[in-house]
């Protein structure tokens, strides 16, 4: 925790493809320290325990992803040390590559960490933290969708998609979060580490943030970013999305490559990062993900459905999968459906 008469000088990075609404969402709650619980309370404001600032490499205006014309606080170089560091989530596609400009961080980055700045990332930030190297031999999460292609390209980070948030390395200097809107737990985790848990409290009322206690699993597209490059592979996906509820799959996925089962799984495991039973397993999981959500079938009709025989055994996969049993997940289905929908 910082002295009181302190400021932790935090700063926010950005470029054209990062999330705005979440930098700017970030930089607001972190201003809200010591100032907006007061002003709602009658008291006089306290110093700022967070001196916050958009950074970009240059400081100029630039268009976001969504054409808003943005105008930064400043340049890398001029911020100078900072005491903190904050990723929001970038707008790109998982597996097209990183943006250019991430090499234009980076040296400034690694000099942040050398400084003993902490180090954190939003979603897809941590694309960043790991093509700077940071996240090598550490427990990190991001974006569900962005998890297996981080495992796969950067295969030194131990990748973490059910979790929100992940402290890590010496002194828990580096940090990682979920999903975009984990930027409310990060921006708690950090306002308690740094001001107190008093003053997180008080964030966390005005806001109305309510941390993500279990994990995003339930959020994930289990079967998101299936891959194309293999031909054979790819059949083998395009068949078992319509036959996946087979009593033995993946040897018909093997007698319809002509490959043997042992083969298959070496080749599809190298194009997916998965084994054929695995991929097997989120198909059926995420079809029966679907009909929670749209059906009042009993959960064992819903098991036999998607292809399991012994309810147990789909009860078991579905906590492993999703991070939370098959009841609870129905029990939250409202909070998943559209705005406007209405249940049958």
């Amino acid at each position: 925790m910082l002295d009181k008469k302190t400021t932790c000088r935090t700063a926010v990075l950005t470029m054209p493809c990062i999330g705005t609404s979440t930098a700017y969402c970030i930089l607001d709650a972190l201003a809200s320290v010591g100032r907006d619980w007061e002003m709602l309370h009658g008291n006089a404001p306290r110093p700022p325990v967070f001196e916050g600032a958009l950074l970009s490499v240059d400081g100029a205006p630039y268009d976001d992803i969504n054409g808003r014309r943005i105008t930064p606080d400043g340049s890398l170089e001029s911020f100078g040390t900072p005491d903190l560091v904050i990723i929001p989530d970038f707008h790109f596609a998982p597996g097209t590559g990183t943006p250019e400009e991430f090499a234009q961080f980076i040296p400034w980055l690694r000099k942040a960490k050398d400084d003993g700045a902490l180090i954190t990332s939003v979603c897809s930030g941590a694309y960043l933290l790991a093509e700077a190297g940071m996240l090598n031999g550490l427990d990190a999460t991001s974006h569900w969708s962005f998890c297996d292609i981080l495992a796969r390209q950067y295969p030194e980070i131990k990748m973490r998609r059910e979790r929100i948030l992940i402290p890590a390395g010496e002194g828990h200097r580096i940090v990682t979060a979920g999903g975009a809107s984990a930027w409310g737990d990060l921006v708690l985790y950090l306002i308690g580490r740094i001001a107190g848990p008093d003053e997180a409290r008080r964030i966390a009322k005005i806001y109305l943030l309510q941390p993500h206690s279990e994990g995003q699993l339930h959020y994930a597209s289990l079967t998101a970013g299936a891959q194309t490059e293999d031909a054979l592979v790819a059949d083998a996906q395009v068949w078992a999305a319509d036959n996946y509820a087979l009593p033995t799959p993946v040897a018909a996925m093997a007698a319809r490559s002509g490959l043997t089962e042992r083969s298959l799984l070496r080749r599809f495991r190298k194009a997916t990062g998965q084994t054929p039973v695995d991929y097997i397993q989120t198909l059926r999981i995420e079809e029966a993900k679907q009909m929670l959500e749209t059906t009042d079938l009993p959960i064992d009709d819903i098991a036999e459905e998607v292809g399991y025989t012994e309810p147990s055994s789909f009860r078991n996969a579905f906590r492993r999968y999703v991070g939370m049993p098959a009841s609870t997940y129905r029990k939250k289905r409202l909070l998943l459906m559209p705005v406007g929908s209405e249940e049958h």
